[in-house]
């Protein structure tokens, strides 16, 4: 199936009502090249002035190495056109596409990897049989089997464009794009060599879609605790434990508890948790939680501390 019609028939799709639901995406992520921006600044991003320097650099060059001044010019064509030469066989290779594709796949699995979130909320959906895949590598074709059956399984697209970066020295600037059925996109860009510019683009994906959302709903024992957040943001600061305490009772919630602070410090940021390590944390009636001075109590007066920013978020 074109990937136009793939468009077309996702947006048709019932709507999720955020990314807060994890996203299940076509297998294929296309990636469209785009303007190759080495060229454009060879064009456009020198002065005359720059370039008759350049020129004039290359004549003394070759002087100085004993070519005869007679055919200085046909030299420095002949170097013009092997460096344009190399560069088109360069941009004109296939498969740029294919392997940013499989960077990303890859580079995303090893976040998993190394943080491991009880729950992954990315995952590249393929509903090709095992026989239809073995014969499009055998065929050494992009996997593209699509079944508009199986569309509903889909929540999410994701593209890409890619283009040569204006430093002509073999880095790509790369974008991914996520859209999700409601219609809200994502967008990510990094710069970098080819097998490695991914790692960048994963890292943001990996943060944007794993990291704890507001509000959300986390149990502890036999009751639920609700994370509210702070009003606008989901972690705000300020200068005093008092302050934030107010700041929670205007939004019908309350600073957490040291214990509810560790138990969401345990569970981490991947895992519906939000970690304390290097930050004071604002408690009920003018206390902090400072998990870096464990002795003899993490819970100390703000005199002691005497923090120029404690953090807090509300829960209810």
């Amino acid at each position: 199936m074109k990937f136009t019609g793939l468009l077309a028939l996702l947006f048709c799709l019932p709507v999720w009502a955020d990314h807060y639901t994890p996203i299940t995406v076509w297998q294929t992520v296309p990636f469209i090249k785009g303007q190759d921006l080495c060229q454009f600044q060879d064009a456009y991003g020198s002065s005359a002035q720059e370039s008759q320097k350049k020129l004039s650099q290359q004549l003394v060059t070759l002087l100085d190495a004993g070519a005869d001044p007679a055919q200085l010019i046909d030299l420095i064509s002949a170097l013009d056109r092997y460096t344009q030469q190399n560069r088109d066989r360069a941009s004109a290779g296939k498969g740029m596409d294919t392997l940013l594709e499989g960077s990303l796949k890859a580079a995303l699995d090893a976040q998993y990897t190394k943080l491991q979130p009880r729950n992954r909320n990315i995952t590249f959906f393929n509903p090709a049989p095992i026989f239809a895949l073995a014969r499009d590598l055998r065929e050494e074709k992009r996997q593209g089997y699509l079944d508009a059956s199986m569309l509903g399984k889909l929540n999410a697209m994701a593209w890409g464009t890619y283009s040569y970066a204006p430093s002509c020295k073999g880095d790509l600037v790369v974008t991914l794009h996520i859209q999700v059925s409601s219609g809200r996109t994502y967008n990510y860009q990094a710069i970098g060599r080819p097998e490695l510019v991914m790692r960048a683009i994963s890292t943001q994906l990996f943060a944007e879609f794993q990291h704890t959302q507001f509000p959300s709903k986390v149990q502890i024992g036999h009751r639920t605790l609700e994370l509210v957040g702070a009003p606008g943001v989901p972690i705000s600061y300020t200068r005093s434990a008092e302050a934030a305490e107010r700041t929670c009772k205007g939004i019908q919630a309350r600073l957490p508890t040291a214990e509810e602070y560790e138990f969401m410090s345990n569970l981490g940021d991947w895992n519906q948790g939000i970690r304390t390590v290097g930050r004071i944390w604002a408690l009920a009636n003018k206390m902090v939680l400072a998990p870096e001075l464990p002795n003899p109590s993490p819970v100390r007066t703000e005199s002691e501390v005497r923090a120029h920013e404690i953090y807090y978020y509300c829960v209810r």
